[in-house]
């Protein structure tokens, strides 16, 4: 196998650029590129640390079951009682407490490139399992690096490449809707282009496919 493919592969990941990838592991800059075009071979341990490092940063647990209503769990605050999408995010982020990351859905809406739906019930977050004791909450991890959290408006939530990779990840249970319309307005924000998106080369084709129905999102 390939050593310096390797450290590429690794980074590949994460979908993020070699300065971006020396400054969240705090490897120096000109070692990342010697590793990958080979002037320089990073121990195995190195690499093994990396890629444990990695796949923590990507935890993702991919729930394949959603919470259906439990009169026994408690309940937040309902989406059709809020003008705004921050408004109920906020309430429902005090209810929620603790370190509470918003994800997918309503990471998109914090971004303001989702508008959400008026009878929205599931609530997709990074944080404790025991957030789950709230009707609708999905926790897809307990962990995220701070490197992919945006904190505004008093809420955190993930970053636009973040959210979309959590997407892809979990599509078989999502409702797609929300990260196609935000494609679009990502689109048609910078120029009709997506030349900042990053994304892992096992969803490449997905997002290709999403990024053609984004396009067209509006002239439907």
């Amino acid at each position: 196998m390939n050593t310096v493919l390797n450290i590429r592969d690794l980074r590949n990941k994460l979908g993020i650029t070699q300065s971006e990838f020396a400054q969240r592991y705090n490897i120096p800059f000109r070692t990342v590129q010697n590793w990958e075009t080979g002037l320089r071979r990073p121990p195995i341990y190195i690499i093994e640390l990396l890629n444990n490092r990695i796949e923590e940063d990507l935890i993702n647990k991919k729930t394949s079951i959603l919470p259906k209503y439990d009169a026994h769990k408690k309940s937040l605050p309902k989406r059709s009682d809020y003008v705004g999408a921050t408004s109920w995010l906020k309430d429902v982020n005090k209810v929620l407490g603790g370190d509470v990351v918003f994800a997918l859905d309503e990471a998109y809406m914090c971004q303001g490139n989702f508008g959400g739906r008026s009878d929205e019930y599931l609530v997709w977050v990074y944080g404790d399992d025991s957030l789950t004791r709230f009707n609708g909450v999905v926790v897809i991890g307990n962990h995220i690096s701070d490197y992919n959290v945006i904190e505004k408006n008093g809420l955190k939530f993930t970053d636009f490449n973040r959210t979309l990779s959590d997407a892809l990840a979990n599509e078989s249970i999502l409702d797609m809707q929300g990260t196609t319309e935000a494609l679009s307005k990502y689109y048609y924000s910078n120029k009709e282009s997506f030349q900042k998106i990053t994304v892992s080369p096992k969803y490449q084709d997905k997002f290709e496919e999403l990024a053609k129905e984004a396009i067209e999102y509006y002239n439907e």
